[in-house]
């Protein structure tokens, strides 16, 4: 290249003379008479006057310089290809790097290849300043115009040559967005945007080495955030109960699947009920941390259903062999393409499926009274759902003089128990209130509702029934519940246990059904909301094919749908007939199980016997081995027992001593609803009666099969 550069510097005189003499020749033909001349082709000369063999140089060195140049362009761009390549392919590498070698800091990088990269590039760049000189002159058809241009050029290519790109030979710096990915290739560090997007998922999993330049405090937490896949051939979306269950049931059925639960919690998948019973009579002080706690069987263990180490990360799903179940904690779905197959979280990322699950659960109802009542009331009221809910009010029960549940459910009902056992040890008022006249009015008949609400009042907690509330207002530091009726009762805190809202929030986005009477998403008997969609627990509101359109809100129901749509993701498609059952304590010493519909509404039939020290919630645990009543519970349905041969009282005996029965819910003379008051244990018998769907003439001979009567 350097001759080429010589022989043209020896060429641009000639080019030089050769156009002035031609201009010259044509100038002094045009002014003999002052009107236009023909000049004769002779004195067109495109070189130095002479003989033919300097015009013959002229054109030899002419088209060795324009040959120079292409070769130059040809060899340049077949170079800038290769390290292009190059470049590419050491940075699909450095994942893989990464595992073995930590992150080298930008300023421990030796000067001299600093110093090397930029002494070599003025070599480089000249050339390719000169061989446009050359193109120019040659392209041009006055000679004299170009030269002049091409003089003026070089000088200027010259002078910025230390910013023009390096030699072949060199390597070539990296792009800004390859260097935000090695920040131990660059001299300043990147943007911690920029950082975060291009980390790698073994740079996120572990700490970045100490870097002697400062950097921003924010890259260190952009790593610690999981790598999204981009696509999940099971995508469960919730966190809870049902989703889990749908989990082991997918992976049960094919073993090889890759299933990803997406969850807007923090938390791993747990079980709910403890939040409300077992964990509330712990003697571990630190069982706000542990989420450890002993069943009413003695034995310990967490709320989660399974350690971390049974999941994989989330950024190996897509290439782990034999397939596992990843979750994604922290993470909204916000948006849902059911066309491209595709949702879209909070933070703007996009995964595909091929099958997905919606169990979104549902939402903590809260009255408008307290909704309206401004920011001081709702500081100080809990919406009791989640693991933080219950570490919260554990805090407040600790804390404060006075806790009014308000509610006659279930779970005010539990809430109510707990905390009035703990008012026993410490100084503390519990108050429970609701519309029905009792606990569960809504659920047990009037009189088993009655007995319900006495035994909660021997638990320490004073009850207001019949009460509707109207305002609540915040004052001196203390709550005030504004009754209808004119009563006024003063609090320090709130727990509003009030049902819930089933969490419908992609129904639009979906264009899913929502159900205008039950509410949740409407699905047939598989669970089906479409071809590829599935809806499992109390987000659900199904098809039964013995009681027809239902949604449960119960742990057992989640279990059970989330096994069923599990089995029909993977092609099973079986209807729900498996009555799913639910179950209540009061404490260690009285508890329900229930199945079917039971509305206290309904026509009741209720037998009842004396109870056993066996016939408590803690004996039937130690007699299952489990904590969770539901875990003992199969498909099978139950084979009819042997009736037991004691005569069975009439209905209405034992009307003050409620210690364990039977109570039936009738439907046009059909059991529809069964609920076992203090029986354990006999729930698939209660199942088979419920799918038989026969009238029975006198059901005192039903509740033979459940042998209440034997001691």
């Amino acid at each position: 290249m350097l001759k080429c550069r010589t022989a043209w510097r020896k060429l641009a005189p000639l080019a030089r003379a050769s156009s002035t003499l031609c201009r010259h020749n044509v100038r002094r033909a045009g002014l003999n008479d002052g009107r236009q001349v023909r000049v004769p082709v002779a004195h067109m000369s495109i070189g130095p006057s002479g003989a033919g063999g300097e015009k013959k140089l002229y054109f030899l060195l002419t088209g060795a310089a324009t040959l120079c140049g292409g070769v130059y362009a040809y060899r340049t761009v077949k170079g800038d290809q290769k390290r292009y390549e190059e470049r590419m392919e050491e940075l699909s590498s450095r994942p893989h790097k990464a595992a073995a070698h930590k992150t080298i800091p930008a300023a421990s990088e030796p000067p001299a290849a600093a110093a090397n990269e930029t002494e070599s590039v003025p070599e480089a760049a000249a050339p390719e300043a000169e061989a446009a000189a050359p193109e120019a002159e040659a392209a041009a058809p006055e000679a004299e115009a170009a030269a002049p241009e091409a003089e003026v050029a070089a000088p200027e290519a010259e002078a910025a040559a230390p910013e023009a790109p390096p030699s072949p030979v060199e390597p070539i710096p990296p792009a800004p967005d390859a260097e935000a990915a090695a920040p131990s290739e660059t001299a300043e560090p990147p943007p911690a945007e920029e950082h975060a997007v291009e980390a790698s998922p073994e740079e996120a999993a572990e700490p970045p080495a100490a870097p002697v330049v400062e950097e921003a405090p924010s890259v260190d937490s952009t790593l610690a955030y999981p790598k999204v896949p981009s696509h999940a051939p099971y995508l469960l979306i919730g966190g809870g109960t049902a989703s889990f269950a749908a989990a082991r049931s997918i992976r049960a059925r094919d073993p090889g699947a890759k299933v990803l639960i997406v969850t807007a919690e923090p938390d791993l998948p747990y079980m709910r009920p403890p939040l409300s019973k077992e964990l509330w009579f712990s003697d571990d002080a630190s069982v706000t941390e542990t989420l450890r706690f002993k069943q009413w069987n003695g034995k310990e263990r967490s709320i989660y259903f399974q350690p971390p180490s049974f999941y994989i990360p989330a950024e190996e799903l897509e290439s782990a062999e034999n397939g596992g179940v990843a979750v994604l904690t922290g993470k909204k779905v916000v948006h849902m393409d059911v066309r491209g197959n595709k949702i879209k979280l909070d933070d703007d990322t996009e995964i595909s499926y091929d099958k997905c699950l919606i169990a979104t659960g549902g939402i903590p109802r809260n009255l408008q009274a307290i909704e309206r009542a401004g920011e001081e009331v709702m500081k100080r009221t809990t919406l009791f759902r989640k693991v933080d809910d219950f570490k919260s009010l554990d805090k407040v029960s600790r804390n404060s003089k006075s806790i009014t549940i308000i509610g006659g459910g279930f779970l005010g009902s539990e809430l109510a128990c707990a905390l009035g056992r703990r008012s026993t040890e410490a100084d503390l008022e519990v108050i429970q209130m609701f519309p029905e006249k009792g606990n569960m009015g809504k659920v047990l008949p009037e009189y088993l509702s009655n007995w319900t609400t006495e035994k909660v009042k021997r638990e320490g907690v004073k009850v207001i029934s019949e009460a509707l509330v109207k305002s609540v207002t915040h004052k001196d530091d203390k709550l005030e519940i504004q009754l209808k009726d004119g009563r006024l009762v003063t609090t320090d805190h709130i727990v509003a246990a009030v049902g819930l809202e089933p969490n419908v929030d992609l129904a639009k986005s979906a264009g899913l059904e929502v159900d205008s009477d039950f509410g949740g998403f409407r699905v047939n008997a598989e669970l089906q909301a479409r071809s590829n969609i599935w809806v499992a627990g109390d987000a659900a509101c199904f098809y039964d094919i013995r009681l027809g359109r239902r949604r449960v809100e119960h742990h057992d129901h989640a279990v059970v749908s989330g096994r069923l749509a599990g089995e029909n993701m993977t092609g099973a498609n079986k209807p729900y007939w498996h009555q799913s059952m639910f179950w209540s304590d009061l404490g260690p010493d009285v508890g329900y199980e229930a199945i079917g519909i039971v509305d206290s509404s309904l026509p009741t039939v209720g037998v009842f016997a004396k109870a056993t020290a066996k016939d408590t919630p803690k004996a039937a645990t130690e007699k299952s081995g489990t904590g969770i009543r539901s875990e003992s519970e199969t498909e099978d349905t139950a084979i009819s027992p042997v009736a037991s041969s004691t005569p069975a009282p009439t209905v209405g005996q034992h009307r003050d001593n409620y210690g364990k029965g039977v109570i039936f819910y009738l439907r046009d003379k059909v059991v529809v609803g069964i609920i076992l008051w203090n029986v354990f244990n006999r729930m698939p018998i209660a199942r088979k009666i419920i799918k038989d769907g026969e009238e029975h003439a006198d059901l005192n001979e039903v509740a033979k099969l459940f042998n209440i009567h034997e001691d």
